[in-house]
């Protein structure tokens, strides 16, 4: 729901716009890679066959041209929900009901999910069943795009596994123990060799090229709705990778769809179409990256 500005406890405000959609890091960054032009597949462990809320996310992917194939169903076990509120600067509160019976499922054949493939996005939410694809596209020689998103160790094996580590500000912080975006990436580094990079929402991108700490500008936009944006960031720099573009052009691409997430309601369903970003990436000229 869209509101004004949050409730203080015990009170009741008012809602002005009111929306159901499937989510999550990787449903949404598969939405989004699907409305940036590219061919997409979710797979991951979702409820029972009779858990209302993994069929509705099964349905919103398929509705959206998304191959399924990958989901694991588990018996007994549900989905997570999150009740989620956006105030008039876009800025979210969420209440989520984590899903139960999940942690421990695994791909049914995890080079079969890599096959064909040209890049490998993955999340932390559920390690086990990521850690068996992301050794797969190891094996396939496949880049591996991590959307670091939960704070872990520094030598968490998973990490490990990626080509290319994007963090959010708030677990690169609390993963290093510092407030800093150079000394965070520079103690991240000193476990993993892959390309290193932190966003930090409106003040955009910060990444390693050798021992230089280089930043990259967020859009300026007019922000309704941040919920989604750094899902659909790393399903632009996914895309933007596997079509062969170089890290800053990608990271570039992925600011402009970011950006553009932002300004309309919807969380991750909100994610923007190929064209409309095309059409935002020119006004990069009057930006500098450092």
């Amino acid at each position: 729901m869209r509101v004004e500005d949050f409730p203080a406890p015990g009170t009741k405000v008012a809602a002005t716009d009111f929306l159901v959609t499937g989510g999550g890091c990787a449903a949404n960054a598969a939405l989004a890679v699907a409305r940036l032009g590219g061919r997409a597949g979710f797979a991951g462990p979702l409820g029972d066959v009779d858990d209302a809320i993994s069929n509705r996310i099964l349905a919103d992917l398929a509705a959206e041209g998304i191959d399924t194939q990958g989901v694991v169903r588990v018996a007994g076990a549900t989905a997570s929900v999150s009740l989620i509120l956006i105030d008039q600067r876009g800025e979210k509160a969420i209440a989520t009901r984590r899903g139960k019976g999940l942690e421990a499922a695994l791909p049914r054949d995890a080079d079969a999910l890599v096959r064909g493939v040209d890049a490998l996005l993955i999340d932390n939410r559920f390690p086990e069943f990521a850690t068996a694809v992301a050794r797969a596209a190891r094996r396939a020689g496949l880049p591996c795009i991590i959307d670091l998103d939960r704070a872990t160790d520094p030598d968490d094996p998973l990490l490990a596994l990626g080509t290319h580590v994007i963090a959010s500000s708030e677990a690169l912080f609390a993963m290093t123990g510092t407030s800093d975006h150079a000394t965070g990436l520079a103690r991240l580094a000193a476990h993993h060799s892959a390309f290193l990079a932190v966003t930090d929402g409106p003040n955009g991108v910060y990444w390693q090229e050798g021992s230089t700490l280089r930043h990259m500008p967020s859009f300026r936009v007019t922000t309704v709705d941040t919920l989604g944006a750094g899902d659909v960031f790393h399903a632009g720099f996914a895309l933007a990778l596997a079509e062969g573009r170089t890290h800053e052009a990608a990271l570039r691409f992925a600011c402009a769809a970011a950006a553009l997430k932002c300004t309309r309601f919807g969380g991750g369903a909100a994610a923007p179409r190929r064209g409309e970003v095309d059409a935002l990436l020119p006004i990069w000229r009057g930006f500098h990256s450092d």
